[in-house]
C-alpha cells in the first residue's frame, strides 16, 4: 500500500484527531483506543488497515462479521498475530451463540437475558467475554440500551456470570452538531460510570475501566468527557455502503456516521 492511499490518509487523520483531543483534555494518549468500525466493508479493507497497525475492529451484523472474521483470521494468522473483534450492534436472542463464539468484546449488552445467553454459550477455552452495558442516555424510544437508573442492576447481574467480564458502559447519544449538547450527553454516561464504579467492590471497580462512546462526528467531545474507546467508521472507510450491496471499498471522503 503506497503512502498516498486514501485509507492510510484517513487513518493518519483520525489518529491525529485523537492525539489533539487527548492533548486538549490533558489526557494520556494511551488512555484512548481506536475501534475501527468495519461494518459493510470487506475483509480486504480490514486487512489493509491492520497492515497500517490497527488491531481492533467493530461489527454490527452477525453473518457479515463471521465471514469477515474467518477471512481475516486465515490471512492474518500467517503473520503470527491476531485481530480483536468487537460486536457493537443490537443483539437478538437467536444470534447470541455465534457472537459468544467469535467475538472478543461486546459493547451492546442491554438485557440480563442476553447476558446469560452469552455467558452460557461462551466456549471456556476462549476465556471471558469483555462486555460493556449499553445505556440509552438520550431516552430515545428507537435506541437500544438500558435506562440509566437500571444500569447498575444489569452490571451486577453480569458480574455474577463467570464467562463475562464487565468492563464498563457504552452509549450512542442522539446525533447533534451542538458540541455543548454532545458533551452533556457524554458527561451523563461518564457520571453514571463513576457512580456505578463507586458502588462496586474494589476488585470489580478496578476492572470497570471502559467508556465506549464517540464516533466520527463527535470523538473530540467524547474524549473530553472521558471516553476510552472511540468507534470510528466513516472517517476511516468513507461513506457507509448499503448492507445488501456487493461489498466494495469506495473510500470516499469522510462525511458522517460512526
Amino acid at each position: 500500500m503506497n503512502g498516498d492511499s486514501p485509507l492510510r490518509q484517513n487513518y493518519e487523520r483520525v489518529l491525529a484527531r485523537i492525539d489533539r483531543a487527548c492533548e486538549a483534555a490533558a489526557r494520556p494518549r494511551a488512555s484512548v483506543h481506536l475501534l475501527a468500525v468495519s461494518k459493510t466493508f470487506p475483509a480486504a479493507d480490514v486487512l489493509a488497515l491492520a497492515a497500517l497497525g490497527q488491531r481492533a475492529f467493530g461489527e454490527n451484523y452477525v453473518q457479515e462479521a463471521l465471514d469477515k472474521i474467518a477471512a481475516c483470521r486465515d490471512e492474518w494468522s500467517r503473520a503470527g498475530a491476531s485481530l480483536s473483534w468487537h460486536f457493537i450492534g443490537p443483539i437478538q436472542s437467536n444470534k447470541t451463540r455465534p457472537i459468544a463464539e467469535h467475538f472478543d468484546w461486546i459493547h451492546s449488552v442491554d438485557r440480563e437475558k442476553i447476558a446469560r445467553r452469552l455467558a452460557e454459550q461462551r466456549p471456556p477455552a476462549l476465556g471471558p467475554l469483555q462486555v460493556c452495558v449499553q445505556v440509552n442516555v438520550s431516552g430515545e424510544a428507537s435506541k437500544s440500551g438500558v435506562a440509566p437508573d437500571e444500569a447498575l442492576a444489569l452490571v451486577q447481574a453480569c458480574r455474577e456470570l463467570p464467562a463475562l467480564r464487565v468492563r464498563g458502559l457504552t452509549a450512542i447519544p442522539e446525533p447533534t452538531d451542538d458540541a455543548s449538547l454532545q458533551r452533556r450527553r457524554f458527561a451523563q454516561l461518564r457520571e453514571l460510570h463513576e457512580r456505578i464504579r463507586a458502588a462496586l467492590d474494589p476488585e470489580a471497580a478496578g476492572g470497570f475501566d471502559t467508556l465506549s462512546m464517540g464516533m466520527s462526528a463527535d470523538l473530540e467531545s467524547a474524549i473530553a468527557e472521558g471516553s476510552t474507546i472511540v468507534r470510528i467508521g466513516t472517517a476511516l472507510f468513507g461513506s457507509r455502503l448499503p448492507l445488501r450491496s456487493p461489498l466494495r471499498s469506495p473510500l470516499r471522503s469522510p462525511s458522517s456516521g460512526a
